[in-house]
C-alpha cells in the first residue's frame, strides 16, 4: 500500500497526479500549488484511442508469447516474454527488458511498442513484467518511493524476474539491456544503478532519471521540472561503469517536463566525467525532427540525448490506434534495439583477450 498522509485528500491528489506519467490529457491548476493539490485533475480522453488494445500481438504467429510468473524475496511479478522462432541447440540470444508506463501491462507496451516484430527480426528476446493494482492501482511502478524502499524493492523483483527467465531461457547474461516508458523508464534507470554491472544498455523514453525523487511530494516537483539536490547514480567499483544511457524526450510532453530528458543525460554524463558533443538533427520524411547529443569520455559513449519536437507524452513512432502513442515520432523501438545492439558490440570486443 502507498505511504498515507494525515490529509487524504492530499494523498488522492498526489496519487492521480503521479498516475498522469503516461497520460497527456491531464492539466493541474496553475494559480497556487496548494490549490492543485487539493483540486482533482481534469481529465480529457483524446480521441480515437483506446485504453487497452483488443487485437492480437501481430508477431504471436511468428515466435511465442509466454505468459509466467517469477517469485523471490521481494515478490512476485507476473510477465510476459517473447522468444523469437528457430533457435537452434546451444545458441543464446540477447535480452531486452521492457516495462510499462501507468495504465498499461505488458501487453499494451508491447501493441505500442512493435517490439516483438523488431526482435523478430533481429533474433532477440522481450521481456515485459507486469506492475501489480495491489502495489499500485493505476499500476504505475513506485519509482520514486525511495525514501521508504519500495521503490528498491519493486526494482529487486524486477531483478529476479530477470534471473528466473534467464535460467529458463536461452538467454546471454552478457547481453542484457534495459527500456522502459514514463514511470516504467525512471524504474529503468533506477534498477541499473542497483545493478549497473548486469546490464549494457538502457533506455529511458519521457521519465524521470534517479535520484531526485525519494517521495510522492519530491516525485510532483520533478515531473514540474523542480529538483531538489540530486544523489549520487551509483558507487562503482574501480574499473566498473554505468551502462549506456539512451534519453528520448518529447518537447510537447506537458505531464513529465521536458527538462528532465536534458538533466538526466548530463547526470549520467557527469557520473563517468563525459562531455557533450556537438547536436545534430536528424529528420526522416514528414516524422518529427530530432536533436541527438552525445555524451563521451575517452571515446567511449556514456549518455545520448534524443529530444524530439513536438512529441507529447506518447512513444515516439508508436502504432496508430493506441493510447500513449504517436506514429508521427521517429521509431523509438528501433532507435533503442539499435543503441543496445551497439553497446553489446562494443562490451563483446572489449572482452576479447589477445592471442
Amino acid at each position: 500500500m502507498a505511504k498515507r498522509t494525515t490529509n487524504p485528500f492530499l494523498s488522492r491528489s498526489f496519487q492521480r497526479t503521479l498516475n498522469a506519467m503516461t497520460s497527456t490529457a491531464i492539466r493541474v491548476g496553475t494559480k497556487t500549488l496548494k490549490k492543485a493539490l487539493h483540486t482533482p485533475p481534469v481529465v480529457s480522453k483524446p480521441p480515437a484511442t483506446k485504453t487497452r488494445s483488443t487485437k492480437p500481438l501481430p508477431t504471436t504467429a511468428v515466435g511465442q508469447w509466454i505468459s509466467g510468473t517469477a517469485s523471490g524475496v521481494s515478490g512476485a511479478k507476473r510477465y510476459r516474454l517473447y522468444k523469437p522462432p528457430g533457435i537452434r541447440r546451444g545458441e543464446r540470444l540477447p535480452l531486452l527488458v521492457m516495462l510499462h508506463g501507468c495504465l498499461q501491462n505488458a501487453q499494451d507496451l508491447a501493441d505500442v511498442s512493435q517490439m516483438n516484430r523488431i526482435a523478430a527480426r533481429e533474433r532477440f528476446f522481450v521481456l515485459y513484467p507486469e506492475q501489480s493494482s495491489l502495489s499500485n492501482a493505476q499500476r504505475c511502478w513506485n519509482w520514486y518511493e525511495t525514501r521508504s524502499g519500495r521503490a528498491q524493492s519493486e526494482a529487486d523483483a524486477i531483478n529476479a524476474t530477470i534471473d528466473q527467465v534467464c535460467l529458463k531461457q536461452a538467454i546471454d547474461p552478457g547481453r542484457l539491456a534495459l527500456a522502459g516508458l514514463s514511470a516504467g523508464g525512471s524504474m529503468a534507470t533506477l534498477l541499473v544503478t542497483r545493478h549497473p554491472a548486469r546490464f549494457q544498455a538502457v533506455a529511458m523514453h519521457s521519465g524521470i532519471g534517479p535520484g531526485v525523487a525519494h517521495s510522492s511530494v519530491t516525485a510532483f516537483g520533478a515531473m514540474r521540472g523542480q529538483r531538489q539536490a540530486s544523489l549520487p547514480l551509483a558507487v562503482l567499483p574501480e574499473g566498473e561503469h554505468l551502462p549506456a544511457l539512451l534519453v528520448i524526450q518529447g518537447s510537447a510532453d506537458s505531464t513529465v517536463a521536458p527538462s528532465n530528458g536534458p538533466f538526466a543525460a548530463r547526470q549520467w554524463a557527469d557520473t563517468e566525467g563525459a562531455k557533450s558533443g556537438p547536436p545534430r538533427t536528424v529528420q526522416r520524411g514528414a516524422r518529427y525532427a530530432a536533436h541527438v547529443t552525445d555524451f563521451k569520455v575517452g571515446g567511449r559513449l556514456v549518455s545520448t540525448l534524443c529530444e524530439i519536437r513536438g512529441l507529447g507524452h506518447a512513444w515516439s513512432g508508436g502504432a496508430s490506434g493506441c493510447s500513449y502513442s504517436d506514429p508521427k515520432g521517429p521509431d523509438a523501438s528501433r532507435m533503442i534495439w539499435t543503441f543496445a545492439s551497439k553497446q553489446f558490440a562494443r562490451t563483446r570486443q572489449a572482452n576479447i583477450q589477445p592471442g
